[in-house]
């Protein structure tokens, strides 16, 4: 493994850094928050079209870029930094891999160079609290009964006339209230032949009914979908198994989200270490005390080993090694510590409701809601490595 970047690698990073600094301040990210897609469609459309980010991972001949998992990692590091609310995540992470890798010929291309291209956003529809099991993040559920039973929880597929419709409802969809493209997790099959299949669901397909919801993170737009005897197309053939591709992609999830932890820990870091450079208190800045000192660089210490890590699993979700969990688990404790540390240091003002210091609590809290918590991606990544079993031989 070779740990240095190329120079194509650090220009990505340098130009989205830039861009992002011009268009994505603290303004522009509240003003952005409040619109009713809960992100700016032409910060949107500049890095799609400037940089190619949307399809960045994706085959050449789909219209992307053709780079690796390594290369999304270190954009969402940069979009992590600034908290960026854009459908980066839900589009590009965790919509687009399912459709190259299940889609059938016709799928792939008519939905990828439209993502590739900024033009056609997605979401992927978990029902509940699930996405983390159903990534394979948290734990592991080899028939899918995450994915509830239509009335009782979740969605439910059913075929009528040829065709595929879904019933049921999906709460905390990123960006699904806005998502021109949703791909749906449903139960299918009845209780004795039970199946969890993907479906490809237009945005503004009949029967379809979509409400933003109020998040914890408000950088991180959710929406809850609601389905309606609604039509949709099988994702792949009848004979795709979803299930292990979703637990492939959890490392390619969690290896995008650890960066882009660390990429928010290290900025809220640099931020609370000029504060205190600046703040004073009995005559000297508050940053020349000893115990200020420790405090953040014991953060220092997290946040660099939390970026090794990223920077290892996004490498290791390339060569299909399962590194992704332990990542996110350490790059989430920086995230929390550094977050934490900023109110603390910033004083009357880290509590206030204007300042940003919040948003960076919040988004560690929202991820381990989404994506954790921390204990348990720890906990199920030992148990896939029997951490517990060698040690009690």
């Amino acid at each position: 493994m070779d740990a240095r970047f190329t120079p194509e690698q650090d220009e990505i990073r340098r130009t989205l850094r830039e861009l992002l600094h011009k268009r994505c301040g603290p303004e522009e990210l509240r003003a952005a928050t409040g619109t009713p897609a809960g992100h700016d469609p032409a910060l949107w459309t500049a890095v799609a079209e400037q940089l190619g980010l949307p399809g960045l991972a994706l085959p050449e001949p789909y219209g992307g870029v053709g780079c690796s998992v390594t290369e999304l990692a270190l954009a969402c590091e940069e979009t992590g930094r600034a908290l960026t609310p854009s459908p980066l995540l839900a589009t590009a992470v965790l919509t687009a891999p399912l459709l190259l890798a299940l889609g059938t010929d016709a799928q792939r291309t008519d939905l990828l160079p439209r993502i590739a291209s900024g033009a056609l956003t997605a979401a992927l529809a978990i029902p509940g609290p699930a996405l983390a099991t159903a990534l394979g993040l948290t734990g592991h559920d080899p028939r899918g009964a995450w994915a509830g039973g239509g009335r009782a929880g979740g969605v439910q597929a059913r075929r009528a006339d040829g065709a595929w419709r879904l019933y049921g409802q999906v709460d905390q969809v990123l960006d699904g209230h806005s998502a021109r493209l949703l791909v749906v997790a449903a139960h299918t099959g009845g209780f004795a032949r039970s199946r969890a299949l993907l479906f490809l669901v237009r945005g503004d397909a009949a029967g379809v009914t979509r409400v933003r919801q109020t998040a914890l993170d408000a950088t991180r737009p959710q929406g809850r979908i609601q389905l309606r005897d609604t039509t949709a197309e099988l994702l792949g053939s009848a004979d795709t198994d979803s299930l292990p591709a979703l637990a492939r992609l959890g490392d390619t999830v969690a290896a995008c989200l650890a960066a882009e932890a660390v990429g928010a820990a290290d900025r809220v870091l640099e931020r609370t270490v000029e504060y205190v450079g600046q703040r004073e208190q009995f005559g000297r800045p508050v940053g020349s005390f000893q115990a200020v000192k420790h405090q953040l660089a014991d953060v220092y210490v997290q946040v660099q080993t939390a970026r090794s890590a990223a920077y290892y699993a996004a490498w290791a979700a390339s060569h299909g090694e399962p590194a992704g969990g332990l990542a996110l688990a350490q790059a989430l404790q920086a995230l929390r510590s550094a977050a934490a540390e900023g109110i603390q240091l910033h004083g009357g003002i880290g509590f206030t409701w204007e300042h940003e210091v919040h948003l960076y609590f919040k988004r560690a809290a929202g991820d381990e809601l989404l994506f954790g918590p921390v204990h348990r991606l720890r906990a199920h990544a030992a148990d896939v490595a029997h951490v517990f079993e060698e040690a009690g031989r």
